[in-house]
């Protein structure tokens, strides 16, 4: 397994923390005092007066930029090729691109993921102005229908917390939902608890591809989770630690949704899962069938990548439903490191042979999109 860095030195915690200590906390509407600070709030990439082209937007917070949301900006990008600079700050608020933006680029101006902040704290359960509650999809801060949408050394976070709300049942709570076919992800972080990052598809039959390169994952229950053919390369996951539970397990990493049409669902490959919870303490995987797909046929490959110690290592997978048990979904291991990968109960951890990770390769998921390249 290739060695790799951790591409975020501050979990969603730490990032809290260190924004309440700097006096700048995430309820506040401006981002950072350093965003106003620095010379070149655009880094390499231009300013409004030097503008790369006419098709790039530049956002800042203290209106430095052409808008000083990122929601205003995406509002003004009508039609395809746009690219959204981001300079440093934490914009609070929630954000939607719908299919008809197609091609767009945000950048984190900094090329530091860390300076450049998307969050709010909508849960399944909060309350909608008009009546009813969000549901998990409408509690994602950000959410991406289009095609071709790219994004770089950018945060997407999702703050609400359990404890915040404790006679709130509806605890899912996402930060990001990406929909669109040939969707990229370099170097950002996902931040959250319940179902933080969900991978999905527009619809039933369509099969969107999504890459995910060198990026920073980080929840309890579910918190990787739905339908699409999605690769995560030299990712980091992260399981937190839970003071509402007296035991084990604390939650699930992944929850794949794969459609059972759809041959290929999520890959793992040279990456690694860590904790901040007691050994054992997390399974690896569950599968979810959910009641608008009874056909659903879930798929995980885990391959090349350190599981810590975190993982419980003698049952690493549980069922959402005993209708469906996981034993009968398409899971999969190979060659994988690490105390949670140890094999304990051989019937508990299918394992591929060289042969079949053969077709367990980012190239064989993705093909002819080459977001690698």
């Amino acid at each position: 397994m290739l060695s790799q860095p951790d591409p975020s030195p501050l979990s969603r915690r730490g990032f809290l923390a260190a924004s309440a200590a700097a006096g700048t906390l995430l309820g506040l509407a401006a981002g950072p005092g350093r965003a106003s600070t620095r010379p070149r709030p655009f880094g390499r990439y231009g300013s409004p007066a030097a503008r790369r082209d006419p098709r790039t937007l530049y956002v800042h917070p203290d209106g430095a930029g052409d808008f000083t949301t990122v929601r205003d900006a995406v509002a003004a990008a009508v039609g395809s090729g746009h690219t959204l600079v981001i300079a440093p700050g934490v914009y609070r608020q929630t954000v939607a691109v719908d299919p008809g933006r197609t091609e767009m680029t945000w950048i984190g101006a900094s090329e530091d993921p860390c300076d450049v902040v998307i969050v709010y704290d909508n849960a399944a359960g909060t309350p909608k102005p008009g009546g009813g509650t969000h549901g998990t999809t409408g509690s994602a801060t950000t959410t991406v229908q289009a095609d071709g949408f790219t994004a770089r050394w950018i945060t997407f976070a999702n703050d609400w917390l359990r404890a915040d709300h404790p006679g709130t049942t509806g605890t899912q709570a996402v930060a990001l939902k990406v929909q669109g076919d040939r969707s990229a992800f370099h170097h950002c972080r996902f931040l959250g608890h319940q179902d933080t990052l969900y991978a999905d598809s527009m619809a039933l039959g369509t099969f969107a591809r999504q890459y995910f390169s060198h990026c920073y994952a980080e929840g309890d229950v579910d918190f990787v989770f739905g339908r699409a053919t999605a690769v995560f390369d030299r990712c980091h996951f992260r399981t937190l630690s839970r003071t509402d539970l007296a035991g084990a397990p604390y939650g699930f990493v992944f929850a794949p949704s794969t459609a059972g049409a759809n041959p290929l669902g999520y890959l793992v490959t040279r990456s690694r899962v860590s904790s901040e919870a007691p050994d054992g303490y997390y399974k690896l995987a569950r599968p979810w069938v959910p009641s608008s797909d009874t056909t659903a046929r879930p798929m995980l490959t885990v391959r090349d990548t350190r599981l810590g110690p975190g993982i419980d290592a003698v049952a690493p997978y549980a069922n959402m439903s005993d209708s469906h048990p996981w034993q009968n979904q398409r899971f999969a291991e190979y060659r994988n490191t690490g105390p949670g990968a140890v094999v304990h109960v051989p019937g508990n951890r299918p394992q591929l042979s060289r042969a079949q990770a053969r077709a367990h390769t980012r190239r064989a998921y993705l093909g002819d999109w080459r977001p690698y390249a």
